[in-house]
């Protein structure tokens, strides 16, 4: 039994090449439903997200080009090798716990990719895709990922502008839970800026920009309302929160602006975040009876310092990654000899129950007291007589002496032996 994982992240391939290795849920399904095709891969999963694209893999021995072909085949043409990444065994285990834990993700300890992860499994699964080894291996990545989860803050503290923003909001503000905003901006940041504010509970999200579509089709996108630039200040005398990312290489939200506005708001203060670069908003607005406001300076120095103290947590998170990829692998080393060990066990109890039969016949006055005490005795000495030999075989899993050790059971005790003594 060999492990293998190959794929490729946001580390080793920019998003053009991520894009083209990007793999739909219907492709996995149909590609893990003919993994019978492959020579010598007997159990995958396929885990593909917008950061990266993976196959973990039970392979034989010499066969590991099979994975190689399944990633082609998923894709629809060649791998180029140059993006790849792969590891085998112990190292394809550690690589899978530090994807679960968030470890290896693009924003350090994030909590959606243990869903994937999840998810990419239960695929698998649906698919027959999975046997011992991988089912225990995504058991155990998946438990591991939850008690890095409990057991660590990696995942407690925004280390991205746009959740640094809503987070201080909602600190300053007491909750967001009821509250509404009005977002100058329609592009990526404003968007995320966005769902962020709904994850906090905002009721209502309104959406300004230069075109007015744009401002429209983000609106839909967030169940929020489009409302044209030019109004944008008017109706702002009702909301709570003002954020700004346009992009506009001049200020958009000037002082006078914001005095009416203050003035239409009758003293309810309000809170402006600006993480546009240039800034959107004239920093003489901050000095402006009930307005508190932000920029991305502020922002970014909340970030880097909720980033190291990420990083201080992910040194936590990674022993434990360390300790249950460890011992998830040290159990795999028993895996090879169970079947020997039950096939063993299985003729031993064959025998027992057999000998006793013959002899009932002899002891028919034994009461059903002595019987169980005869039963009870027989189990006890197959027990102790293949305790030894059970132990050395276990003893021996993961180490030079393993092969010899299975020969010679397999020799001595199965019906190999005839076939040994033939030749």
């Amino acid at each position: 039994m060999h492990l293998k994982v190959l794929g490729l992240n946001h580390t080793t391939a920019p998003i053009e090449v991520r894009e083209r290795f990007s793999i739909g849920k219907d492709a996995i399904r149909r590609g893990l439903e003919n993994l019978d095709g492959y020579d010598g891969l007997s159990e995958a999963v396929v885990l593909s997200t917008c950061n990266r694209s993976e196959i973990y893999a039970v392979t034989a021995a010499g066969c590991e080009d099979g994975v190689y072909q399944f990633l082609s085949d998923l894709i629809g043409g060649n791998v180029d090798k140059n993006f790849l990444y792969a590891f085998d065994d112990d190292a394809c285990a550690e690589h899978l716990f530090e994807v679960a834990a968030g470890l290896d993700s693009l924003i350090l300890g994030e909590g959606q990719i243990l869903s994937q992860v999840k998810d990419a499994y239960a695929i698998a699964k649906a698919a027959q895709a999975t046997n011992t080894i991988l089912n225990t291996l995504f058991h155990r990545a998946i438990a591991a990922g939850k008690r890095v989860r409990t057991e660590t803050k990696i995942a407690y503290n925004s280390v991205s502008v746009s959740s640094a923003a809503v987070d201080l909001a909602a600190k300053k503000l007491g909750g967001l839970d009821g509250r509404s905003a009005l977002i100058f901006g329609a592009g990526k940041m404003a968007q995320l800026t966005a769902q962020h504010l709904l994850a906090h509970g905002v009721a209502k999200i309104y959406v300004a920009n230069h075109h007015l579509e744009r401002a429209e089709e983000m609106a839909a996108r967030i169940g929020g309302e489009a409302v044209a630039w030019e109004d944008a200040f008017t109706g702002a005398a009702h909301v709570d929160i003002i954020i700004t990312s346009t992009g506009a290489p001049h200020y958009v939200v000037k002082p006078w602006q914001t005095q009416q506005l203050m003035t239409r708001r009758q003293g309810r203060g309000i809170f402006f975040i600006d993480i546009a670069v240039p800034r959107d908003v004239d920093p003489e607005v901050g000095k402006i009876k009930g307005v508190t406001l932000y920029n991305i300076d502020d922002l970014e120095s909340v970030v880097e310092k909720n980033l190291q103290a990420r990083q201080r947590e992910a040194r936590l998170a990674k022993k434990i990654v360390a300790e249950d990829a460890a011992a998830v692998m040290e159990r795999f080393k028993y895996l090879k000899f169970q079947p020997l060990m039950a096939n063993l066990s299985a003729r031993a109890e064959q025998i027992r129950l057999r000998e006793l039969r013959r002899v009932a016949g002899k002891l028919s006055d034994l009461t059903d007291d002595e019987r169980k005490i005869l039963d009870h005795m027989t189990r006890r000495i197959v027990r102790k007589l293949l305790r030894m030999p059970m132990m050395n075989l276990n003893a021996s899993a993961g180490t030079d002496a393993e092969n010899f050790y299975a020969q010679a059971v397999k020799a001595l005790f199965t019906e190999e032996a005839k076939t040994l003594a033939q030749d």
